[in-house]
């Protein structure tokens, strides 16, 4: 979800200008153009359209292409626009509203208390204008809260949103260091969540205890996927697990395979290990290959 549409077609011939990035106080990212050529640098904080009023974003970045923006808006949309510069006002505005977030979040769990269902709040977010309040939370399965919603818009006279987040998103919000000793990706720099699969553990030789490379959310570690494409370069040129060779007479397959350090693992049948560089294990005869033939 983007706070501004990225929408709207160049003139023939007129160079589409770049979009600027913003990053509002959810989280969320959007994506605005300048056509009044405002004086804006990164790190200022900018009033901007929204569908329902307008928000206050911080910009992050200045000249982003179109075709860099994920996901692609639709034809036809409504394009959003930067109004201003924040003022002085406007950012006491902004510090004083987790003050009005804070007690929202009281009166949200107080009405709670009435319904039986179970939600855990991660966060609550006003609109800078105050045309909607949302609220992030976790919950075990599906809720039909459309009853809880509408006292809700009664008590606070505004819109309401309800957002159930993943076990990532409550991470990033709620913040933290990981294993590393370093602020949780999610809450630092990463922008956007990317797939991370168990292949990737494996490609790094890493799925001998999941718990390690799991991280508070539950999931996979988001960094798995920052080193993915080293790992599967470099392995191009190593043997397939379950490849057999003749060494020393003796019929051995590879088992596992360590990139780093360019060294293959092998075992005979007896599962006695031998462990030898790349570059040995190149020169020995290879008997069979998986899905070709079985060792």
């Amino acid at each position: 979800m983007n706070g501004g549409s990225t929408s709207g077609q160049a003139q023939s011939g007129e160079r589409m200008q770049d979009y600027i990035e913003v990053e509002f106080r959810t989280g969320r990212l959007g994506y605005y153009q300048n056509p009044h050529n405002l004086p804006i640098s990164p790190e200022d904080l900018i009033i901007v359209e929204v569908e329902r009023g307008e928000d206050i974003a911080q910009v992050t970045h200045l000249s982003v292409s179109r075709e860099e923006i994920l996901p692609p808006s639709p034809p036809g949309g409504r394009v959003y626009r930067i109004r201003r510069l924040a003022s002085d006002e406007d950012i006491e505005k902004m510090r004083n509203l987790p003050e009005s977030e804070e007690k929202a979040a009281k009166t949200f769990a107080d009405i709670l208390a009435k319904y039986p269902f179970s939600m855990k709040l991660i966060e609550t977010v006003y609109q800078f204008d105050g045309n909607k309040l949302t609220f992030f939370f976790t919950a075990e399965g599906r809720i039909d809260f459309r009853v809880f919603v509408r006292e809700l818009a009664n008590v606070f006279r505004t819109r309401i949103e309800l957002h159930q987040t993943t076990g990532r998103d409550e991470a990033r919000r709620l913040g933290g260091f990981g294993m590393c000793g370093i602020q949780y990706c999610c809450g630092n720099f990463l922008k956007r969540f990317n797939q991370v699969t168990i292949k990737m553990a494996k490609d790094q030789n890493l799925t001998g205890n999941l718990a390690k490379i799991s991280g508070p959310c539950g999931r996979l570690l988001c960094c798995l996927n920052f080193e993915e494409d080293f790992y599967v370069e470099e392995g191009r040129g190593f043997p397939l697990l379950g490849t057999c060779v003749n060494l020393k007479g003796k019929r051995m397959y590879v088992f596992k395979t360590d990139v780093l350090n360019k060294r293959v693992h092998l075992s005979d049948d007896d599962q006695v290990l031998t462990e030898m560089d790349l570059d040995a294990f190149n020169t020995l005869e290879v008997l069979s290959i998986p899905d070709i033939e079985t060792c």
